[in-house]
């Protein structure tokens, strides 16, 4: 051996690096999509049914208690929480991985927060995607308080009274208008936030020739506020009478959503004209990102 060679080692094998890229619509090719996004990220309490492939059930809820990933309440039904305080690079695997510790877990145990330290697998099958129904809707319920953490008729104490009571107190009412639209009273204003699902150039051409034609409201004294980016879709947002009672905004929504279909329409054969432009150029001003 030479000088200054080095002496060899036995060969190890290596294991190749999975790279953790951000995914930047975790919930994409799920039907349920705006739903998701909208109770991750503006529905203070709610709970809705998730369909499982194998044929099983657990309760989705918004906030769990302490905020936890999920937990199995005493009586043994099973809860995945959505807003959590810990995330990685995909929120579809991080759900994924705790939904899959939930349907083997006991009567009061708890997942503070969900598996977000181990490397992506390309082979494994733990995304919301694979172990959903993909094309199942949401039948979400609204709650005014958080009293659905616990069994009927059973008491809250120690550390679950307290989180209980701190999450009762942030609510603001809320009620749902259809799929991923929401009436939200935020103090002194009321507000309709709507996830949508098309793409967001489509959607914001669709908008554009809406306010360019002077029909992008609700109504008298109601306005078209701006819009904010969660998860891979474009939510707009409009704000409204605070007076007014949430289901009083039912069929304004419902015909601004039948102006809106057939404004998506109209683009497939007739593109936007320079006042529409100049509109949509508005329109993008008023964005923000919500991760």
């Amino acid at each position: 051996m030479g000088k200054g060679a080095r002496k060899k080692g036995p060969k190890q094998d290596r294991v190749p690096k999975v790279r953790d890229v951000f995914v930047g619509q975790p919930f994409e090719g799920l039907a349920a999509e705006p739903e998701l996004i909208a109770l991750r990220e503006f529905v203070p309490s709610a709970t809705a049914k998730l369909t499982l492939v194998d044929g099983s059930d657990v309760t989705l809820g918004t906030v769990l208690p302490m905020a936890a990933a999920a937990f199995v309440r005493s009586d043994g039904e099973r809860f995945l929480g959505l807003q959590v305080q810990t995330r990685s690079s995909d929120i579809s695997r991080d759900l994924g991985r705790s939904l899959r510790w939930l349907l083997s877990a006991e009567p009061g145990d708890v997942l503070s927060v969900p598996d977000t330290t181990t490397p992506a697998d390309p082979d494994e099958h733990n995304r919301l995607q694979d172990i959903l129904t993909p094309s199942a809707e949401l039948e979400v319920t609204i709650h005014s308080d958080f009293a659905w953490w616990l069994p009927e008729d059973a008491d809250a104490t120690g550390d679950v009274a307290v989180s209980l009571e701190r999450a009762n107190a942030a609510i603001m009412p809320t009620d749902r208008l259809g799929a991923g639209a929401y009436w939200v009273l935020a103090g002194e204003k009321a507000h309709l936030r709507w996830v949508r699902p098309e793409p967001e150039n489509l959607l914001l051409q669709a908008l554009a020739r809406l306010s360019a034609a002077g029909t992008l409201g609700l109504g008298e004294g109601t306005r078209y506020a701006g819009s904010f980016r969660a998860h891979g879709l474009l939510v707009p947002v409009w704000d409204l009478d605070p007076e007014a009672h949430a289901r009083e905004w039912d069929e304004p929504k419902d015909q601004l959503g039948a102006r809106l279909d057939e404004s998506l329409k109209s683009l497939e054969a007739e593109p936007l004209n320079a006042t529409e432009r100049r509109a949509r150029d508005g329109l993008i001003g008023r964005q923000l990102t919500i991760r």
